[in-house]
């Protein structure tokens, strides 16, 4: 999936169908000279649905769907016949997307199964029809009811991404490159930061056929939280991941200094992230020999006593057979 393909964030509107109205009929049959009301009743007006489909991965083919409508509810007919409910209409998003409402920004519902399916805007109830209303001081009733009007919402669709590994890390710090060894995603990779505008998802091949997502998140800076950068835009991707792997290169000046502005930034966008898993990966250490990788470890050992961290090298292939090992048990390992 090229990168502008990638939809995460899309507004729509719906509309469901109004509901047919009743017949106001009476019964004309030869012979029989007043046969009373036989008016039926109005059909349904026609549902818009959000269906969940694990077989997509972005809002991109409603980019240009803006606007989505149900269809109306027949009208009612004599002999009691009722009209035709209305065509349902079916959205089909992606596992992970979140549902708003654009005017008061009020979340409504996430879909997060595979074939669940959500009423987004319920036809309106069809009209009864006039044989309804008979009775024995009024035998023969010229009124019936109407259909029930149409549901209209403005929505937004929000993706947030399905993975169970988030690559967390200031711009630049390896994480597509780290991505396209690791799986078979093709990220975007260049000697600049924000090089990832769009969350890139790849899945790791592990052991005996089993697999595991992983997705690159781009890059925080110091900010983020409030806005800076790419802020909120990419962090909600981040609140779906299981375990967190935190990405600082090698040749960082100070890693702690680096790690602890990544942690904070998480931890004022939402609390609730801290609580997840979290692994260090040191990258690009093959620029490292033996002895200024012990002298780092020693320095390691005493900043991170509870975060395990791992040494490793995209570009040389060094220590990824560890880290899949490693992010597997974390995944596979129960609190």
């Amino acid at each position: 999936m090229t990168e502008g393909n990638f939809v995460d964030y899309v507004k729509i509107y719906v509309s469901s169908g109004k509901g047919g109205k009743g017949s106001t009929h009476l019964h004309r049959e030869k012979f029989i000279e007043k046969g009373g009301p036989d008016g039926g009743d109005g059909g349904r007006g026609g549902h818009v649905y959000l269906v969940g489909n694990k077989s997509l991965w972005t809002l991109f083919h409603l980019k240009f769907a803006r606007h989505v409508k149900a269809g109306h509810g027949g009208d009612g007919g004599g002999d009691r016949s009722t009209g035709a409910d209305g065509e349902d209409k079916f959205i089909e998003v992606p596992l992970g997307t979140v549902v708003r409402d654009k005017e008061s920004n009020e979340i409504l519902f996430e879909i997060t199964a595979h074939g669940e399916k959500r009423i987004v805007a319920q036809g309106g109830k069809g009209g009864l029809g006039n044989w309804h209303f008979r009775s024995s001081t009024n035998q023969t009733p010229r009124y019936s009811q109407p259909g029930l009007p149409s549901e209209e919402i403005d929505m937004i669709l929000e993706l947030k991404v399905l993975a169970d590994v988030g690559l967390v890390g200031f711009p630049n710090a390896g994480k597509s490159t780290l991505l396209s060894v690791l799986t078979s995603a093709k990220p975007k990779i260049a000697d600049y930061p924000f090089t990832t505008l769009k969350p890139n998802l790849g899945i790791v091949a592990y052991r005996d056929f089993q697999s595991f997502v992983i997705a690159d998140i781009p890059g925080i800076i110091e900010g983020a939280a409030e806005g800076k950068g790419l802020g909120h835009y990419f962090l909600r991707h981040i609140e779906r991941n299981s375990t967190l792997l935190f990405l600082v290169p090698v040749d960082t000046p100070d890693i702690k200094a680096e790690y602890d502005i990544l942690v904070n930034e998480l931890k004022k966008y939402n609390p609730e992230m801290l609580d997840k898993e979290r692994m260090l990966v040191i990258s690009k250490c093959d620029m490292l020999d033996d002895e200024l990788k012990l002298e780092l470890k020693i320095q390691l050992d005493k900043d991170f006593k509870n975060i395990p961290y791992l040494f490793i090298s995209s570009v040389a292939q060094q220590g990824l057979t560890e880290l899949k090992d490693k992010l597997w048990n974390m995944l596979n390992t129960e609190n």
